[in-house]
Protein backbone atom coordinates (compact mmCIF):
# COMPACT_ATOMS: atom_id res chain seq x y z
CA UNK A 1 0.00 0.00 0.00
CA UNK A 2 1.40 3.53 -1.22
CA UNK A 3 1.58 5.61 2.46
CA UNK A 4 1.89 9.00 0.53
CA UNK A 5 -1.45 7.76 -1.09
CA UNK A 6 -2.88 6.28 2.01
CA UNK A 7 -1.78 9.74 4.19
CA UNK A 8 -3.79 11.84 1.37
CA UNK A 9 -7.03 9.79 1.56
CA UNK A 10 -6.55 10.05 5.61
CA UNK A 11 -6.57 14.09 5.29
CA UNK A 12 -8.98 14.55 3.07
CA UNK A 13 -11.66 12.48 4.76
CA UNK A 14 -10.77 14.21 7.92
CA UNK A 15 -11.11 17.20 6.25
CA UNK A 16 -14.79 16.43 4.75
CA UNK A 17 -15.76 15.25 8.32
CA UNK A 18 -14.14 17.27 10.81
CA UNK A 19 -14.91 20.65 9.02
CA UNK A 20 -14.20 23.63 11.16
CA UNK A 21 -14.08 21.90 14.01
CA UNK A 22 -15.64 18.98 16.06
CA UNK A 23 -18.37 21.11 18.05
CA UNK A 24 -19.52 18.13 19.86
CA UNK A 25 -16.62 17.04 21.62
CA UNK A 26 -15.06 20.51 21.84
CA UNK A 27 -17.84 21.82 23.71
CA UNK A 28 -18.14 18.49 26.23
CA UNK A 29 -15.29 16.58 26.70
CA UNK A 30 -12.12 18.27 28.51
CA UNK A 31 -9.28 18.89 26.24
CA UNK A 32 -6.76 16.51 28.27
CA UNK A 33 -9.45 14.27 29.42
CA UNK A 34 -7.85 10.83 28.85
CA UNK A 35 -9.65 7.59 27.50
CA UNK A 36 -9.72 3.71 26.84
CA UNK A 37 -11.67 1.67 24.03
CA UNK A 38 -12.39 -1.22 22.79
CA UNK A 39 -12.47 -2.00 18.90
CA UNK A 40 -15.25 -4.71 18.29
CA UNK A 41 -16.48 -7.09 15.52
CA UNK A 42 -19.93 -6.58 15.73
CA UNK A 43 -20.36 -9.71 12.99
CA UNK A 44 -18.35 -12.54 11.52
CA UNK A 45 -16.35 -11.63 8.66
CA UNK A 46 -12.54 -11.24 7.38
CA UNK A 47 -10.88 -7.68 8.86
CA UNK A 48 -9.46 -5.57 6.72
CA UNK A 49 -8.42 -2.30 7.24
CA UNK A 50 -6.80 -2.53 10.70
CA UNK A 51 -3.93 -0.69 10.02
CA UNK A 52 -5.42 2.11 8.05
CA UNK A 53 -8.19 2.56 11.09
CA UNK A 54 -4.97 2.70 13.68
CA UNK A 55 -3.52 5.52 11.21
CA UNK A 56 -6.24 7.40 11.73
CA UNK A 57 -6.49 7.39 15.06
CA UNK A 58 -2.66 8.17 15.00
CA UNK A 59 -3.12 11.28 12.18
CA UNK A 60 -5.23 13.35 14.93
CA UNK A 61 -3.13 12.63 17.33
CA UNK A 62 0.28 11.03 17.64
CA UNK A 63 -0.07 10.18 21.09
CA UNK A 64 -3.14 7.90 20.54
CA UNK A 65 -1.78 3.82 21.49
CA UNK A 66 -3.63 1.69 19.01
CA UNK A 67 -2.55 -2.15 19.98
CA UNK A 68 -3.93 -4.35 17.55
CA UNK A 69 -5.67 -7.68 18.81
CA UNK A 70 -5.85 -9.62 15.41
CA UNK A 71 -4.70 -9.25 11.85
CA UNK A 72 -5.27 -8.04 8.27
CA UNK A 73 -6.93 -10.89 6.48
CA UNK A 74 -7.75 -12.42 9.61
CA UNK A 75 -11.28 -14.31 9.97
CA UNK A 76 -12.86 -12.92 13.07
CA UNK A 77 -15.86 -13.75 15.20
CA UNK A 78 -19.38 -11.46 16.49
CA UNK A 79 -17.61 -10.41 19.61
CA UNK A 80 -14.01 -10.43 19.10
CA UNK A 81 -11.89 -7.71 20.36
CA UNK A 82 -10.19 -6.55 17.24
CA UNK A 83 -8.19 -3.42 19.20
CA UNK A 84 -7.57 -1.29 22.40
CA UNK A 85 -6.87 2.22 22.37
CA UNK A 86 -5.83 4.88 25.03
CA UNK A 87 -5.56 8.49 24.56
CA UNK A 88 -7.10 11.89 24.72
CA UNK A 89 -10.83 11.06 24.48
CA UNK A 90 -11.05 13.97 22.22
CA UNK A 91 -8.66 13.01 19.70
CA UNK A 92 -10.14 9.57 19.59
CA UNK A 93 -13.89 10.64 19.12
CA UNK A 94 -12.96 13.30 15.96
CA UNK A 95 -11.03 10.23 14.34
CA UNK A 96 -13.73 7.86 15.11
CA UNK A 97 -16.26 8.04 12.32
CA UNK A 98 -13.25 8.21 9.37
CA UNK A 99 -11.65 5.36 11.40
CA UNK A 100 -14.83 3.34 11.32
CA UNK A 101 -15.89 3.97 7.70
CA UNK A 102 -12.90 3.17 6.18
CA UNK A 103 -12.02 -0.18 8.29
CA UNK A 104 -15.96 -1.17 7.81
CA UNK A 105 -15.53 -0.93 4.27
CA UNK A 106 -12.77 -2.52 3.28
CA UNK A 107 -13.65 -5.72 5.79
CA UNK A 108 -17.03 -5.73 4.12
CA UNK A 109 -15.41 -6.15 0.86
CA UNK A 110 -13.23 -8.31 1.71
CA UNK A 111 -15.27 -10.49 3.32
CA UNK A 112 -17.26 -10.45 0.79
CA UNK A 113 -14.93 -11.64 -1.80
CA UNK A 114 -13.58 -14.07 0.52
CA UNK A 115 -17.44 -15.35 -0.33
CA UNK A 116 -17.25 -15.47 -3.74
CA UNK A 117 -13.64 -16.78 -3.55
CA UNK A 118 -15.41 -20.06 -1.89
CA UNK A 119 -18.18 -20.58 -4.26
CA UNK A 120 -15.43 -21.44 -7.17
CA UNK A 121 -13.10 -23.13 -4.82
CA UNK A 122 -11.25 -25.98 -6.56
CA UNK A 123 -11.72 -24.50 -10.57
CA UNK A 124 -8.65 -22.74 -11.35
CA UNK A 125 -10.99 -19.61 -12.42
CA UNK A 126 -9.89 -16.04 -10.03
CA UNK A 127 -12.15 -13.81 -8.96
CA UNK A 128 -11.43 -10.05 -9.86
CA UNK A 129 -12.50 -6.80 -9.29
CA UNK A 130 -12.74 -3.96 -12.21
CA UNK A 131 -12.63 -0.44 -11.66
CA UNK A 132 -16.06 0.18 -10.63
CA UNK A 133 -14.68 1.29 -6.72
CA UNK A 134 -15.48 4.49 -5.04
CA UNK A 135 -13.61 7.93 -6.45
CA UNK A 136 -10.97 8.34 -4.59
CA UNK A 137 -10.36 4.80 -2.24
CA UNK A 138 -9.84 2.37 -5.28
CA UNK A 139 -5.92 1.52 -3.61
CA UNK A 140 -7.76 0.44 -0.42
CA UNK A 141 -10.73 -1.27 -2.10
CA UNK A 142 -8.60 -3.19 -4.49
CA UNK A 143 -6.09 -3.88 -0.88
CA UNK A 144 -9.31 -5.61 0.76
CA UNK A 145 -10.36 -7.69 -2.37
CA UNK A 146 -6.81 -8.94 -1.96
CA UNK A 147 -7.11 -9.54 1.41
CA UNK A 148 -10.47 -11.35 0.56
CA UNK A 149 -8.67 -13.92 -1.69
CA UNK A 150 -9.24 -12.48 -4.76
CA UNK A 151 -7.30 -10.37 -7.82
CA UNK A 152 -6.67 -7.44 -8.73
CA UNK A 153 -7.88 -6.56 -12.30
CA UNK A 154 -6.43 -2.89 -14.16
CA UNK A 155 -5.65 0.05 -11.68
CA UNK A 156 -6.03 2.42 -13.88
CA UNK A 157 -6.60 3.11 -17.71
CA UNK A 158 -2.61 2.88 -18.27
CA UNK A 159 -2.36 -0.52 -16.71
CA UNK A 160 -3.59 -1.92 -20.09
CA UNK A 161 -5.77 -2.18 -23.34
CA UNK A 162 -9.40 -3.67 -22.32
CA UNK A 163 -11.01 -2.66 -25.70
CA UNK A 164 -14.69 -2.34 -24.83
CA UNK A 165 -17.87 -2.04 -26.88
CA UNK A 166 -17.39 1.29 -27.54
CA UNK A 167 -14.17 1.40 -28.20
CA UNK A 168 -14.91 -1.01 -31.04
CA UNK A 169 -17.47 1.09 -32.40
CA UNK A 170 -15.58 4.17 -32.64
CA UNK A 171 -12.69 2.23 -34.11
CA UNK A 172 -14.56 0.51 -36.50
CA UNK A 173 -14.44 -3.11 -35.36
CA UNK A 174 -12.40 -5.78 -33.43
CA UNK A 175 -9.76 -5.99 -35.87
CA UNK A 176 -9.29 -2.28 -36.45
CA UNK A 177 -9.13 -1.40 -32.74
CA UNK A 178 -7.01 -5.05 -31.90
CA UNK A 179 -4.45 -3.86 -34.83
CA UNK A 180 -4.54 -0.37 -33.77
CA UNK A 181 -3.59 -0.90 -30.31
CA UNK A 182 -0.19 -3.69 -31.19
CA UNK A 183 0.79 -0.60 -33.34
CA UNK A 184 0.87 1.53 -29.89
CA UNK A 185 1.65 -0.09 -26.97
CA UNK A 186 4.53 -2.12 -26.30
CA UNK A 187 4.75 -5.30 -26.53
CA UNK A 188 4.46 -6.44 -22.78
CA UNK A 189 1.62 -5.04 -22.89
CA UNK A 190 -1.29 -7.43 -23.02
CA UNK A 191 -4.48 -6.59 -24.96
CA UNK A 192 -7.80 -7.77 -23.88
CA UNK A 193 -11.47 -7.37 -25.89
CA UNK A 194 -14.61 -7.15 -24.53
CA UNK A 195 -17.16 -9.84 -27.12
CA UNK A 196 -20.83 -10.33 -27.08
CA UNK A 197 -21.15 -13.63 -29.32
CA UNK A 198 -19.23 -16.31 -30.85
CA UNK A 199 -18.32 -14.40 -34.16
CA UNK A 200 -16.97 -11.84 -31.97
CA UNK A 201 -14.90 -14.26 -30.12
CA UNK A 202 -13.80 -15.82 -33.39
CA UNK A 203 -12.67 -12.21 -34.87
CA UNK A 204 -10.74 -11.51 -30.84
CA UNK A 205 -8.52 -14.84 -31.96
CA UNK A 206 -8.23 -13.97 -35.20
CA UNK A 207 -6.75 -10.51 -34.72
CA UNK A 208 -4.40 -12.06 -31.59
CA UNK A 209 -5.24 -10.65 -28.57
CA UNK A 210 -4.32 -11.78 -25.18
CA UNK A 211 -7.39 -11.64 -23.18
CA UNK A 212 -10.95 -11.98 -24.02
CA UNK A 213 -13.92 -11.04 -22.45
CA UNK A 214 -17.42 -12.85 -22.60
CA UNK A 215 -19.66 -10.11 -21.63
CA UNK A 216 -23.12 -11.05 -20.22
CA UNK A 217 -23.20 -14.58 -22.04
CA UNK A 218 -25.32 -16.94 -20.69
CA UNK A 219 -23.45 -20.61 -19.23
CA UNK A 220 -23.94 -22.49 -22.59
CA UNK A 221 -22.43 -19.57 -25.16
CA UNK A 222 -19.89 -19.63 -22.69
CA UNK A 223 -18.55 -23.30 -22.63
CA UNK A 224 -18.94 -22.89 -26.42
CA UNK A 225 -16.54 -19.91 -26.31
CA UNK A 226 -14.06 -21.47 -24.15
CA UNK A 227 -14.04 -24.18 -26.26
CA UNK A 228 -13.48 -22.21 -29.55
CA UNK A 229 -10.99 -20.35 -27.79
CA UNK A 230 -8.84 -23.62 -26.96
CA UNK A 231 -6.23 -22.10 -24.69
CA UNK A 232 -5.22 -19.56 -27.41
CA UNK A 233 -5.95 -16.65 -24.93
CA UNK A 234 -7.04 -15.77 -21.45
CA UNK A 235 -10.81 -15.75 -20.99
CA UNK A 236 -12.23 -13.59 -18.65
CA UNK A 237 -16.36 -14.02 -17.69
CA UNK A 238 -18.17 -10.85 -17.02
CA UNK A 239 -21.28 -8.73 -16.98
CA UNK A 240 -24.06 -9.05 -14.10
CA UNK A 241 -21.75 -12.09 -12.87
CA UNK A 242 -23.16 -11.26 -9.12
CA UNK A 243 -26.50 -12.16 -10.23
CA UNK A 244 -25.04 -15.48 -11.81
CA UNK A 245 -24.44 -19.16 -10.38
CA UNK A 246 -20.59 -18.85 -10.19
CA UNK A 247 -19.85 -22.00 -9.78
CA UNK A 248 -21.45 -22.60 -13.07
CA UNK A 249 -19.60 -20.18 -14.97
CA UNK A 250 -16.22 -21.19 -13.45
CA UNK A 251 -16.93 -24.82 -14.47
CA UNK A 252 -16.82 -23.59 -18.24
CA UNK A 253 -13.66 -23.11 -18.16
CA UNK A 254 -12.64 -19.44 -18.05
CA UNK A 255 -9.83 -18.59 -16.11
CA UNK A 256 -11.09 -15.00 -14.88
CA UNK A 257 -14.36 -13.87 -13.34
CA UNK A 258 -14.88 -10.39 -13.04
CA UNK A 259 -17.43 -8.52 -10.17
CA UNK A 260 -17.73 -4.88 -10.36
CA UNK A 261 -20.47 -5.62 -7.30
CA UNK A 262 -17.32 -6.65 -5.21
CA UNK A 263 -16.54 -2.95 -4.69
CA UNK A 264 -19.75 -0.91 -5.39
CA UNK A 265 -22.53 -2.93 -4.05
CA UNK A 266 -21.46 -4.01 -0.80
CA UNK A 267 -22.29 -4.39 2.74
CA UNK A 268 -20.28 -2.57 5.29
CA UNK A 269 -18.93 -5.04 8.41
CA UNK A 270 -20.26 -4.16 11.74
CA UNK A 271 -17.65 -2.68 13.94
CA UNK A 272 -17.91 -0.70 17.13
CA UNK A 273 -15.56 1.33 19.46
CA UNK A 274 -16.31 1.46 22.97
CA UNK A 275 -15.33 3.89 24.92
CA UNK A 276 -14.74 1.88 28.72
CA UNK A 277 -16.46 3.44 31.79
Amino acid sequence: MQLALLDKIIQNSLEEDIGWGDLTTESTIPKDKQAQAKLIAKQEGVLCGIAVFARVMQTVDASTQVILLKQEGQHVNCGDVLATLSGRAAAILMAERVALNLLQRMSGIATQTAQLVAMVSGTKAAITDTRKTTPGLRMLEKYAVRMGGGRNHRFNLSDGVLIKDNHIRAAGGITQAVLAAKAYVPHLIKIEVETENLAQVQEALDALADVIMLDNMDIPMMAQAVALINGRALVEASGNMGEKDLRAVAQTGVDIISIGAITHTIKAMDISLRFEA
